[in-house]
């Protein structure tokens, strides 16, 4: 009974080389990319339901009907059933689900219940297709972040027993720049992904190979067309739509009753790798036997005793056989190993950068080949774009540097021009199929940290006159002369600058208005401004000049207005030479 329980379907026959081969590749850990097994898979309309899927042509799974894992669940579960899903880490890791893999499905339950409650996602439906597709993620094998290393990769779908599906993201998330390959732990094509992608873990990247965001990528789709999972006839028609065969919904729900009745957690990477793939064996040719391992009927050798040569046509004037014309040899194709896969973001930080200073992060990017492993001497092109002014060191717009033996290649450093703003570094390899990679980068304004007068004479008017001295000062960043920095000078009611003043002294534009805010003053290489002249109107008082840098520095200044004071003209004093007059008696 329990040979029986455990027992492998199939979807075609599948030759012990094979299933060996499948499992030889799951095991190599110092792989860089994790193969299922050799097979294809598709994309396109949805054929009726429950239909089986073997030949090549194209349908609308979102694992193209590539290969998927037949193991059947235990035949005792973890607990009774009804029972909580909580359960303690203990058990076999066979029934168990790895950290990551169950708290991605549960995270993908939460999300869908908010955005689409209509739907009733159960993430045991989500374990269920994670078991059969990847083992859990090959039995957790996920970083800190969730993402599967090395990363999941299905068969080239090259037609032979699947789907034929040529490539369509240039390799981008597959490595494969000729056929389209099934993607991460939950399998998805990436003509598929490109539609129902998600960043689940807020990282910024929709990744195939992150459980976080495979799993709320699988939810959506499963809930497509305004399905509700808890109807049996829904449920079926999500799992058919995954991969169109009836087999595979078998085992999906086989899992998914086994999820229902409970489970528990078990640490990342302590799961069962699956054994058997459904890969069916590739069509014997016409005359080779029954089976792709059938070796050809040996031919008689006219060189060995008992060989009788074939017959033949004589060549003119003699007897005897002619041989065929030899055909030529067929070219080798390009190994995997050497053949350009996809190009990828190195670790490159932030790019942003104060005007005139240089950039502290470089863009760096790494190229792989066929199977996922870093390539060696791929000329990368570099190139910026943009109004800012920014170029690389030597003042150039465009480099080109060859990836080393790690597949990195690295941008000499950028320098930022004098204009603040955003612009774009642009990379780009490969001649066939170019991959194209895109940096946001930014150039921010000189800034200052502080800013201050240059003395501090009083600075008086008399109405309707002006200020018969300069205001000048100077800004400064780090105690260093701040130069190029950007300086606004209002007329304020409070030191603070929350409130502009309407009346009292001004300054004057183009065409000798009164202004009393100017915002395009700039300090000059020695950190230093003065400032245009500075009018009084009819109005007496104290008023306050705040000037503030980019960067948030500050200063405030008074403005006296008062009118002169006026002043009584003092009598001569007598001549001391002017004889007195007499007086009488």
């Amino acid at each position: 009974m329990a040979a029986h329980i455990r027992r492998r379907l199939r979807k075609g026959a599948t030759t012990t080389a094979v299933a060996a081969a499948a499992v030889a590749a799951l095991a190599a850990s110092q792989a860089p990319a994790a193969t299922l097994a050799d097979g294809s898979a598709g994309s396109g309309d949805p054929k009726a339901a429950g239909e089986d899927t073997a030949s090549g042509e194209t349908d609308g799974a979102a694992t193209g009907n590539s290969p998927y894992y037949t193991d059947l669940p235990p035949l005792v579960t973890p607990d009774k059933p009804g029972s909580s899903s909580n359960l303690p880490a203990a058990g076999s890791a066979e029934a168990g689900i790895p950290a990551s893999v169950l708290a991605a499905y549960k995270q993908a339950e939460r999300t869908v219940a908010t955005t689409d409650p209509s739907c009733r996602l159960p993430w045991q439906l989500l374990a269920a297709i994670g078991k059969v597709e990847s083992g859990q993620a090959r039995g957790g094998r996920v970083d800190a972040n969730g993402t599967a290393s090395p990363r999941i990769l299905g068969p080239a779908l090259n037609g032979q027993g699947f789907a034929l599906i040529k490539d369509t993201d240039g390799g981008a998330y597959d490595g494969d720049a000729v056929h389209d390959r099934a993607v991460g732990p939950m399998q998805f094509i990436p003509s598929t992904w490109a539609s129902w992608g998600q960043d689940a873990n807020g990282d910024g990247r929709k990744d195939p190979n992150n459980i976080y965001d495979a799993a709320l990528a699988a939810g959506r789709y499963l809930c497509a067309n305004d399905r509700d999972l808890a109807l049996a006839a829904d449920l079926d028609q999500a799992v058919l739509s995954y991969n169109r065969s009836t087999e595979y919904l078998r085992t999906v729900r086989s899992w998914y009753s086994y999820y229902q009745r409970g489970t528990h957690e078990i640490p990342d990477g302590t799961g069962t790798l699956p054994s058997i793939p459904s890969t069916p064996s590739p069509s014997p040719s016409p005359g080779t036997g029954s089976g792709p391992s059938a070796a050809p009927s040996p031919k008689p050798s006219p060189d060995k005793p008992g060989g009788k040569p074939s017959p033949g046509p004589s060549k003119p004037g003699g007897g005897g056989s002619t041989s065929p014309t030899p055909k030529p040899p067929t070219p080798k194709p390009t190994p995997p190993s050497a053949t350009f896969g996809s190009l990828e973001n190195a670790g490159t930080g932030p790019l942003r950068a104060t005007a005139g200073q240089e950039f502290d992060e470089r863009v760096s990017v790494l190229a792989r080949n066929a199977v996922g492993a870093p390539l060696a001497k791929v000329p990368v092109t570099f190139t910026v774009t943009g109004g800012t002014g920014t170029l690389f060191a030597g003042g150039k717009k465009t480099v080109t540097v060859r990836t080393g033996a790690d597949g990195t290649a690295t941008a000499p450093k950028l320098q930022a021009g004098e204009k603040a703003g955003e612009f774009t570094v642009t990379a780009v390899a490969g001649t066939v199929r170019p991959r194209t990679l895109t940096y946001a980068a930014t150039v921010t304004a000189r800034q200052a940290d502080a800013i201050a007068r240059t003395d501090e004479k009083a600075l008086v008017a008399a109405p309707g006159e002006k200020f018969a001295d300069a205001v000048t000062v100077k800004a400064t960043y780090k105690d260093a002369a701040a130069a190029g920095v950007a300086v606004t000078a209002t007329m304020v009611k409070d030191r603070l600058g929350v409130i502009d003043n309407d009346k009292g002294p001004y300054f004057k534009d183009a065409d000798g208005k009164p202004v009393r805010t100017l915002t395009t003053l700039t300090t000059d290489a020695d950190g230093q401004l003065r400032l245009p002249e500075i009018f009084a109107d009819d109005n007496e008082g104290t008023y306050l000049l705040r000037l503030t840098t980019e960067g948030g520095a500050s200063v405030v200044v008074e403005l006296t207005v008062k009118a002169p004071e006026e002043t009584t003209p003092e009598e001569p004093a007598p001549d001391a030479t002017e004889t007195p007059a007499a007086t009488k008696p």
